[in-house]
């Protein structure tokens, strides 16, 4: 979902690409039509990365940032390349919020929940404070994004795998905690959670 910030239109300019991530560009990169669409999903991961320059107001350079690296497997496949980590929990709930006013999103994908197993604390970004006023909506003025102050939710983590569990139950109630604190932040249903690597770990809520 932080792919939006990517997008011509819409991302943090000049730090983009040079075509439109969003629902609108894959309709028409694709030339789909959009009458057949029946559900639109976002993914978003657990906790925020971002590739290359640009801002990342939630970025974590020191332990919790390289630990966050490390566990995601946070590089390039081909390149090799590190990915810039950082809260959701190192979540940023500002730009969740912001793609979905965008995208229009029926549900939620949320991946790599395991990553966040072993933290004893999460954090989450909830608003950005320019000169001590807090701002409604993520910032399209990169020197006000440059000078805002992330407002963090801290939450108890779980130290508990989860990448065993399959059904939303079978995740410890700090993790539904989690999940549900997004939910009701951003507005949408997370539907699909993802709980490890392989094709088996992921739940499905009715």
């Amino acid at each position: 979902m932080l792919a939006l910030m990517l997008d011509i239109d819409y991302g943090s300019y000049p730090f983009v690409t040079s075509s439109s991530t969003t629902l609108a560009g894959i309709i028409g990169g694709l030339t789909l039509n959009p009458k057949n669409i029946t559900e639109t999903v976002g993914v978003v991961k657990a906790y925020t990365t971002r590739v290359g320059s640009g801002a990342f107001k939630t970025e974590d350079t020191e332990e919790i940032g390289t630990k966050l690296q490390e566990i995601g497997r946070e590089w390039g496949t081909s390149t090799g390349r590190r990915r810039r980590c950082g809260w959701l929990a190192h979540t940023d709930l500002v730009v969740v919020k912001y793609s979905n006013s965008i995208n229009y999103y029926d549900s939620l994908n949320l991946t790599k929940l395991d990553v966040l197993d072993t933290f004893e604390t999460l954090k989450i970004a909830i608003a950005y404070k320019v000169d001590g006023e807090e701002l409604d909506s993520y910032p399209a003025d990169l020197d006000i994004l440059g000078r805002a102050e992330v407002v963090y939710h801290e939450m108890p983590g779980w130290q508990k795998p989860t990448t065993n569990a399959r059904t939303y139950y079978d995740l410890p109630q700090a993790a539904r905690d989690y999940v549900e604190y997004i939910e009701k932040f951003v507005g949408v249903k997370i539907k699909y959670i993802g709980t490890g690597p392989d094709r088996e770990a992921m739940i499905q809520r009715a």
